[in-house]
């Protein structure tokens, strides 16, 4: 820990907060363990109707690693999750776990390309994925190294109604029910039903063993894999668990519709709410009017999202009709959230709207709102407990700077990665005598609240101006016909970069390109005001919903020239 004790945070934190903590030495396994003995007949998961207890949870998640163990599954062996949230991820994810082996989530939209290039990257040996991606998989396969392929239908862990309306629909697309004998592939809930009921013990290391590897989102280069330990994911956890206070352990219910194959949506809609013994209410995709529904009928209490999924419900027809006061824990991450989208989701009744901040390396959460006490609008909060954080100099990374000046943002703390798989030169620049370089531009005010300003290679250089995209966002975010934004630097000869706003207007809102320009030019200095404007109808993103510049970037360059 540095010497400057206390940090600027120290006084902001939150009563009933402790701000270090002691962390146990054991595998991310323990906590489905723990809430099974604890929890044996309470709903771990709902998901299309169906309850599972935490005993029947826990109960196929050791069938599963016994069965990995009896295909020869060893210690620190890498098996790819290719799913979307349902309740055989979760099975699949603590069977490898209590197997000692090693999650690899993919993100189940990924194509071939993408798919071989990871799972040769990490050396998979085993895939899980959807019966309706078993044909790709197929393809790939020898390509890939894999050696064996576990896939699963989602009725297959639905209640009986849904389950039919899904086949039925599956039959209407033409989607293939039975699947071809083929070597290697196995039915995930045959591949269960024939294992030993336990797996044999895995001595496990938990600061040095690998849990997850989580690959980056790619967002701004070549993706790679971070490596989280089960200390690192345990940690965070916990971390996570003490920040919000009053969480009752064995009642809260979780709302899981952040993707579990995304590092936010497996930390908080898995691995936090399994530490709480909440009930999951999974859904493999957010669509407003189900989540809204769920929210009501099941009493949800805790909601990790994404901006965009709180403007959906805030902007929803049928929102004031449902009642979202059961919501106690609601925090928005992947992206910049708006002063004006929190206001209104309160209004709306669903509880304190808090605004968290991490990355991939961080296992991921690093900053947090306070749930209690003060909250910054457009600040991402203060440090978890035993995280530390500085802001250093753009140039060396070696100078911390002064309260309220601009620079990256450094953390360390023992949920920060071990390093990226089998890339060591990578690893050395953003790991740097225990600190984290995030690559995130920020600043810290006076009361230990950290404030993002951008990444920092999405740093436009106009005409030789340091602009900020990010900062120009937040100003054309203002104008309340505008649902979504983001301003990129697009090559010009003259300049280096011009300013380039694409925008997404809110259904039904009028907003001409001029208004949109005056706007700017009466909040920004002039070399800030972007050329070029463009209203689209969607924005490319990732997954988790973070907009993706450099694909906007890529659009331009391939543009053809004007004639």
């Amino acid at each position: 820990m540095r010497e400057k004790w206390p940090f600027p945070w120290a006084g902001s934190y939150p009563e009933g907060v402790s701000q270090k903590l002691i962390y146990p030495q054991q595998s991310l396994w323990l906590f489905l363990e723990i809430a099974a003995s604890r929890w044996p007949q309470q709903s771990a998961v709902i998901f299309f109707g169906k309850k599972i207890t935490y005993q029947r949870l826990a109960a196929e998640a050791q069938r599963f690693a016994a069965a990995l163990v009896a295909c020869g599954i060893e210690k620190g062996d890498r098996i790819a999750v290719m799913l979307p949230n349902c309740p055989q991820f979760i099975i699949s994810y603590y069977g490898i776990l209590r197997a000692g082996a090693v999650v690899v989530p993919i993100n189940p939209v990924n194509v071939e390309r993408e798919l071989i290039q990871q799972l040769r990257d990490v050396g998979c040996k085993m895939i899980v994925c959807l019966d309706t991606k078993h044909e790709m998989i197929q393809k790939v396969r020898e390509e890939a190294g894999i050696r064996y392929s576990i896939v699963t239908g989602l009725q297959d862990y639905m209640s009986p109604l849904a389950a039919y309306k899904h086949r039925l629909l599956g039959q209407r697309r033409g989607i293939p029910l039975h699947l071809p004998a083929a070597t290697g592939l196995f039915r995930l809930t045959e591949f269960i039903s024939q294992a030993p009921a336990r797996a044999p013990l895995i001595s496990i290391d938990p600061s040095d063993d690998l849990a997850v590897l989580q690959y980056t989102g790619g967002t701004s280069g070549t993706p790679k894999a971070a490596m989280l330990t089960h200390y690192n994911l345990v940690a965070n956890s916990l971390q996570l668990k003490e920040w919000f206070v009053g969480c009752r352990e064995g009642q809260e219910v979780c709302l899981s519709v952040m993707p579990f194959s995304h590092v936010y949506g497996m930390k908080c809609g898995l691995n936090l709410a399994v530490a709480l013994g909440a009930t999951l209410v999974v859904h493999p995709r957010f669509k407003t009017e189900r989540v809204l529904a769920d929210i009501e009928r099941h009493k949800i209490t805790v909601f990790p999202g994404t901006p965009a999924m709180y403007v959906a419900i805030n902007s929803h027809a049928s929102t004031p009709a449902y009642d979202l006061s059961s919501l106690r824990y609601c925090v928005s991450g992947a992206a910049a959230l708006s002063p004006d989208v929190v206001r209104v989701f309160e209004e709306n009744g669903g509880g304190v709207l808090l605004e968290g901040y991490g990355l991939t390396e961080a296992s991921p959460v690093t900053h947090c709102t306070p749930l209690t006490g003060m909250r910054k609008p457009r600040s991402v909060g203060i440090p978890l407990p035993d995280t530390e954080c500085k802001i250093v100099d753009l140039k060396t990374g070696e100078e911390e700077l002064p309260l309220g000046a601009a620079g990256e943002l450094v953390i360390r703390g023992p949920q920060v990665m071990k390093g990226y798989w089998q890339r060591p030169v990578e690893t050395a620049k953003i790991l740097r005598d225990g600190w984290l370089f995030t690559g995130d531009i920020a600043r810290m005010d006076e009361s230990g609240y950290t404030y993002l300003v951008d990444r920092k290679k999405d740093m436009i250089i106009s005409g030789g101006y340091n602009i900020y995209p990010q900062h120009v966002e937040s100003v054309i975010r203002e104008l309340p016909q505008v649902k979504e934004v983001a301003v990129a630097g697009i090559p010009d000869i003259y300049r280096g970069e011009t300013l380039k706003a694409y925008v997404v207007l809110l259904e039904d809102a009028s907003l001409s390109e001029e208004q949109l320009l005056e706007h700017c030019k009466l909040r920004l200095a002039s070399y800030k005001v972007p050329r070029l404007i463009e209203f689209r109808r969607e924005l490319p993103k990732t997954m988790d919903g973070k907009i993706l510049r450099r694909v906007l970037i890529e659009e331009e360059k391939n543009r053809p020239p004007d004639l």
